[in-house]
């Protein structure tokens, strides 16, 4: 089955240097769906709350015992091609409150995907993602000097949290790309098991 699709790439703001990812989108996907997405393309836990901003628009899913004054659309209901139309466009991701993680979503010219392919798929990407909670940009740019220098005052106790909550290495410039397309293709396989169950009613 055919379907329109669009190319997203998603960059972290004031990161340096630049940490991204590219994934062909189905543009019928929902905002969170777009979310798990981001989540696994990054390698994220998904543990915080996040948001999508459209100008001065704002998404997300609503929390039932939050703040029912806070004005802003229900996330849920948002499909990726009501805000980009034929595209190119862009817009805001924030993921975790406190450390306001603050990504660019590029989304190119719809284009028809392929018959044969089930979207999601991973395309390309550039850089490890930070760990979680390490305090926002300002804490990761202090993670990174001291993990990556092993003289920094910090670099043992750095280098020994991160191992203890990753059982591995940090490596700057691993993608990790066999676990980001195995994630994705999971991501995918549910869709394709929606869409036949939705043809089959």
């Amino acid at each position: 089955m055919t379907e329109p699709i669009g190319r997203i790439r998603v960059e972290f703001r004031y990161i340096r240097p630049r940490i991204w990812r590219c994934v062909d989108v189905p543009l019928s996907a929902t905002l969170p769906e777009l979310h798990e997405i981001i989540q696994v393309a990054f390698g994220w836990n998904d543990t915080h709350l996040f948001e999508f901003k459209d100008g001065w628009r704002s998404y997300c899913v609503p929390d039932p015992e939050g703040d029912t004054e806070w004005e802003f659309g229900d996330a849920r209901s948002v499909r990726i091609e009501s805000l980009v139309g034929d595209g190119p466009a862009k817009f805001t991701y924030i993921y975790d409150f406190g450390d306001y993680w603050q990504h660019n979503v590029h989304v190119g010219k719809r284009r028809t995907g392929h018959a044969e392919v089930d979207y999601p798929t991973f395309v390309d990407g550039a850089r490890r993602c930070p760990p979680e909670d390490v305090g926002g940009a300002e804490g990761y740019q202090e993670f990174l000097e001291a993990v990556l220098d092993p003289t920094h005052a910090r670099h043992r106790e750095r280098t020994e949290w991160y191992e203890s909550v990753h059982s591995e290495q940090f490596d700057l410039d691993d993608v990790d790309v066999p676990l980001i397309r195995n994630g994705i293709a999971r991501i995918a396989a549910k869709r394709r098991e929606r869409m036949h169950r939705r043809r089959g009613r």
